[in-house]
């Protein structure tokens, strides 16, 4: 190990490699704190060829590698091992952009840059690239690809990946695989970038991607409304896509439980009613010039009783504040302490049913347990958590969370649904993709995993 630490700093140089403990641990923990890991060193390469030269030494001593974006993750995928022999890999001086064409309506990035630069740079050429989650301040493209990541625009434009043309990825082995067209129509061959994204590292290390981009939404309209029932929101967005049709950019459901922790963690935070309602929504639409489009549509669905209240914001400002609101329940949920963190998805169609049936369901397993829904319900992806009484013991609470999840994801496979809607799998749902994904969709997915990295030396012990 000592012979390849010296080369891996040899390939990465001066200033790109750190062994300090103080320096590492930041790297060693997941977002949440919940796992830990050790690494002999994290190497920081600033070239796709430096990327590959790292692999190609770790792959000749057989010594593992974990890639590493901005480690916002919630499932420990970018976390080493607690062996303390898996070489860390951070992606963050891969952060060129190298190109922006407004006319093909494409950009071509490197794996470390940070998505909310990336959405920058689109706006700076008048042109639109929609992913956008709560962490994209800090979390990068590579991670964000790794992952498949959703966030809150799915509904009109689709997840992390159906926003990419083209790939450049490196192979287990050092070898570079340079996909980076930017072909809207390519039917030559297998679609190989399609392998890697949501592969979280196992199959291949990102290093670059070429991203589609859009027409910016133009006038935007935003507006929180506040329902009696969670069904009444399947309801709502189909009463709004009727008069909407495919102008609504988000569309969010926040228990009433959710918001009062994001006001009562965040300063400032406040919501804009008098009173507080079981449920709200957090909308978005474009509005094609109409500025009125939004409010009609509302006026409609409040004289079907599927609105008891509506806040629309009057300027941008206004409409900042509501969406903070909404991007700041994972501080809020991290300040509240920890929980059972479920991230699902159901068919729409089911919605309704599974939240009623949800709800009755941990009433019945654990009434004092707190239930706290929000997600993205315009596209069936919600995050199902659970509070547990503080009072419980550490083995208590882990027999309950057991038992409480795995009630859940019950639920969600009976009612057609995934256990990961955009988190991914990495570490810590290992065991539920063996359950619910057995048969012949676990073992082909081995079967790629045993073509594509032998030695099994990318990510280790994640996703299979």
């Amino acid at each position: 190990m000592t012979a390849l630490i010296d080369q891996l700093k040899g390939i990465v140089g001066p200033g790109a490699w750190t062994t300090d403990p103080t320096e590492l641990q930041p790297h060693l923990t997941e977002w949440r704190g919940l796992v830990f890991g050790k690494t002999p060193i994290l190497v920081a390469p600033k070239s796709t060829g430096e990327v590959s030269d790292v692999v190609r030494a770790c792959a000749a001593a057989g010594v593992a590698i974990v890639p590493q974006g901005g480690n916002t993750g919630l499932c420990a995928g970018a976390v080493p091992d607690d062996s303390g022999e898996q070489v860390l890999m951070s992606m963050t001086r891969l952060n060129r952009i190298r190109n922006v064409d407004p006319f093909n309506f494409s950009m071509a990035v490197e794996a470390g840059c940070v998505l909310a630069d990336l959405q920058a740079a689109a706006r700076a050429v008048d042109r639109y690239f929609p992913l956008s989650l709560g962490a994209e301040g800090s979390c990068q493209i590579g991670g964000n690809l790794a992952t498949n990541a959703g966030g809150v625009n799915v509904i009109r434009y689709g997840t992390a990946r159906a926003l990419v043309l083209g790939l450049e990825v490196v192979l287990a082995d050092g070898t570079v695989l340079n996909g980076m067209r930017s072909l809207r129509k390519d039917t030559a061959g297998y679609d190989l970038k399609q392998l890697f994204v949501g592969s979280e590292g196992t199959l291949g290390i990102i290093t670059a991607a070429t991203l589609r981009l859009f027409p910016g939404p133009g006038e935007t309209a935003t507006a929180l409304l506040a329902l009696s029932e969670s069904g009444d929101a399947v309801r709502l967005l189909a009463n709004l896509r009727a008069s909407l049709a495919d102008r609504i950019e988000a569309f969010e459901l926040v228990s009433a439980r959710i918001f009062d922790l994001v006001e009562t963690y965040i300063p400032g935070a406040k919501l804009p009613f008098d009173e507080t309602y079981p449920w709200y929504v957090l909308i978005e639409t474009a509005t094609g010039g109409d500025p009125e489009l939004l409010e009609n549509a509302l006026t409609i669905a409040a004289d079907e009783e599927l609105i008891l209240d509506a806040v629309i914001a009057k300027n941008t400002a206004e409409a900042d504040k509501l969406w903070r609101l909404r991007h700041s329940i994972a501080e809020a949920e991290r300040h509240d302490g920890t929980g059972l963190k479920h991230d699902i998805s159901i068919p729409i169609g089911n919605m309704q049913d599974f939240l009623a049936r949800g709800e009755a369901l941990l009433a019945r397993l654990m009434p004092e347990a707190n239930l706290l829904v929000f997600g993205h319900i315009g596209d069936g992806n919600l995050h199902y958590n659970v509070t547990l009484p503080r009072e419980m013991t550490p083995d208590a609470e882990r027999a309950a969370g057991a038992l409480i999840t795995g009630a859940i994801y019950d639920l969600v496979a009976e009612m057609g649904g995934s256990f990961s809607a955009e988190h991914g799998v990495g570490l810590s749902k290992r065991s539920y993709l063996e359950k619910y994904r057995g048969g012949a969709e676990i073992d082909l997915m081995r079967r790629l995993k045993k073509a594509l990295d032998p030695q099994n030396i990318l990510n280790p012990g994640k996703v299979i």
